[in-house]
């Protein structure tokens, strides 16, 4: 009953997404707008089928009903029930049902709040998104369906992937990724539709979509910190990136959004840069649906790739028709692309915002070739080639320091041509930190050059972009008394878009320093211990306590109580372990981590005897690790911040000479 009721739904869905697709160009056509209420009716009910048909599933998973294919191929009735419930999209098929209701939920919302605008926009961009929306349905009735009946049926089942059983980070990361990719599915739907509605020309598109934007970044942003997390604290080595596969797959569509975010400010301030934008998002969607192809068509190896399968040729048809289709679009559009506004001066924010693009679409490409190379040499070589860290370190990091260096240069820049006294202002307490952060990293022991130079323009970038925030107080506090709290919370107030962006600044700087930092003073000892032994890394004394063992109703579990030591006195336990799960014939090491401001001890335990008389641990000091998830979330901040609605009286308070600056 559960499985013919969610495979019906998805049957129904199809067919209302396949009329409203092509419904909604007729009624456009024909200037009959009250049809259109069909169309976005079609958009309701099929987010509401879509949501029938994931709620069966989940109950299906939670009921152990063993009879539909994808509950026997991850359920298990030892598994705990949150990890139950997140196996949804733990394997290929759920996680298709996962991410056709989140573009389902994104479609519904898009023509909730945009229902009453006049003009073809809309229904396009409706119209865009059920036809992406059917493909995934086309998915789920093919290649990718997880309501196949299983008979006999089985009592029970092996149970989710134990890497994905074995942190809570799992409830968070995937949600997290497909909200974030999902909804970079709505700008691109927009784009199409200005392109289709001939509204292209008028940047009121760009308007619609920029907090649909902003929040699919932000939550890709989170996504990718959270995925990190989760790879630093499952892992065992003791790193947090490692530019796998499936982690470049969420970073390439990461870095053109991202470049698409400052390159459109161009576009609304200057009227420039229409094709480039046009462009930047259609390429961010197809580097999603990309990205989805890696992951899923199984053709790469990684710690979280899916099967193979041969939903691999539907993902790259689907890339082929979004790519010819938009191709034709953006050459039948052309004309209405001319940029209206041009360089004044070589010394301006556009001119900083164009090299930042010129570097994150470097950035993306380098990525994307390292990442696509070995696919290529297989299948046209027939040889097994891999890219691995040191390309990646060895491209991206001059990238990272030179976009770090204009995250700082850029705040401080006005539009069309900057003055040189004013500029000088702005400029000199970055200038200051800079350096002096330079000179403590090679005092404290670094010596790569590029490390040095990323301490330093991090540090540039961080008092380039809190002098802002000072500035713009301290010019209320003059203009209307205001004490200096609340005169920054009527600056950021009065301008969220540009002091969002400042916070999301902020926040890309404490990553910065947490991956610098970690990259080049890491220290590190592995140690055979007997009970009372110790071990010190980085000044920090550790001294094993005794082995452990127990049994969990999924799994077994060995380990190890790992003391801290100050002097005599125990200021805190660690308990790395090893999880031993009925499917997984190795262990899944479970690191214990230890965060203080400075850095992270790290545990990991590599080995043991049987009868706990000694073990084997590596412990590893990170240093400034925690700034990295702590920049990750004052990151997101920064886009939150940026899609509140706006305070109109708070702006038209500040000074006039404020009100220039804080010009987006």
């Amino acid at each position: 009953m559960t499985r013919l009721l969610a495979y019906d739904a998805i049957l129904v869905a199809l067919a209302v997404t396949a009329l409203g697709a092509l419904f909604g160009p007729i009624a456009v056509r024909r200037g009959r707008r009250d049809w259109l209420m069909y169309l976005y009716a079609a958009v309701y009910t099929n987010f509401v089928l879509v949501t029938v048909s994931t709620l069966a599933l989940v109950y299906g998973l939670v009921s152990h009903d063993f009879s539909i294919s994808y509950v026997a191929q991850v359920g298990s009735r030892a598994t705990p029930t949150f990890y139950t419930i997140i196996s949804l999209w733990g394997a290929l098929e759920g996680s298709i049902v996962f991410w056709a209701w989140v573009l389902a939920m994104y479609a519904a919302a898009v023509v909730w709040f945009n229902r009453k605008r006049e003009g073809n926009l809309v229904p396009y961009a409706a119209m865009t998104l059920l036809v992406v929306a059917l493909f995934f349905h086309v998915l789920l009735i093919g290649p990718a369906n997880p309501f196949q009946p299983v008979f006999p049926v089985p009592f029970d089942g092996p149970g989710p992937n134990p890497l994905l059983q074995n942190h809570i980070l799992m409830g968070v990361h995937p949600p997290l990724l497909y909200l974030g990719y999902v909804g970079l599915t709505v700008p691109f739907a927009f784009a199409v539709g200005a392109m289709l509605s001939g509204e292209v020309a008028s940047d009121d598109w760009i308007r619609l979509t920029r907090r649909w934007t902003i929040t699919a970044w932000g939550f890709l942003t989170a996504a990718i910190i959270a995925g990190m997390w989760w790879s630093y604290e499952v892992l065992g080595w003791g790193g947090y990136w490692a530019w796998d596969p499936v982690e470049n797959a969420s970073f390439i569509p990461w870095l053109t959004a991202t470049a698409y975010l400052h390159s459109v400010m161009v576009q609304e301030r200057r009227g420039m840069l229409k094709l480039w934008n046009l462009n930047l998002m259609v390429g961010t969607f197809v580097l999603t649906i990309l990205g989805t192809f890696l992951t899923r068509s199984g053709i790469i190896s990684s710690v979280h790739a899916f099967t193979q399968g041969t939903i691999g040729y539907y993902f790259l048809g689907f890339i082929a028709l979004v790519l010819v289709a938009t191709l034709f679009l953006v050459a039948g559009n052309s004309d209405k692309l001319a940029s209206d506004g041009k360089l004044d001066a070589p010394l301006s924010r556009e001119t900083v915002f164009l090299l930042q693009n010129l570097l994150f679409t470097t950035f993306m490409f380098t990525v994307l070739i390292g990442t696509l190379f070995p696919l290529v040499a297989e299948a046209a070589r027939g040889v097994k080639v891999s890219v691995g860290t040191p390309f990646f370190n060895r491209m991206s990091i001059p990238l990272m320091v030179a976009l770090l260096f204009l995250m700082g240069v850029g705040p401080a820049l006005p539009w069309r041509k900057a003055a040189g006294p004013e500029l000088k202002a702005k400029l000199v307490p970055g200038v200051i930190l800079g350096l002096v952060l330079a000179i403590v990293a090679i005092v404290a022991g670094a010596r790569n050059v590029y490390s040095i130079l990323a301490f330093s323009f991090a540090g540039f970038a961080l008092g380039v972009n809190v002098e802002e925030f000072v500035r713009g107080a301290n010019a209320r506090v003059k203009a209307h008394g205001e004490s200096w709290p609340i005169a920054l919370s009527h600056l950021v107030g009065g301008n969220r878009r540009r002091y969002g962006g400042y916070i999301a600044h902020i926040g890309v700087v404490l990553v910065a320093f947490g991956v610098t930092a970690s990259s080049t003073f890491r220290t590190e000892q592995e140690a055979t211990l007997k009970p009372g032994e110790t071990v010190t890394v980085a000044g920090h004394t550790v001294r094993f306590k005794n082995a452990w063992g127990r049994e969990e109703k999924q799994r077994q579990v060995i380990g190890a109580t790992m003391e801290l030591m100050d002097g005599n006195r125990v200021v805190s336990t660690a308990e790395p372990r090893m999880n031993y799960y009925p499917t997984s014939q190795q262990p899944v090491p479970t690191p214990d981590v230890r965060s203080m401001l400075s850095g992270d001890l790290y545990f990991n335990l590599m080995a043991f005897k049987q009868d706990g008389s000694n073990v084997t641990v590596k412990v590893i000091w990170e240093p400034l690790v925690p700034w990295i998830w702590f920049g990750g979330f004052v990151l997101c901040l920064g886009a939150v911040v940026g899609i509140l609605p706006q305070r109109q009286k708070m702006a038209a308070a500040v000074p006039a000479v404020a009100l220039a600056e804080a010009a987006p």
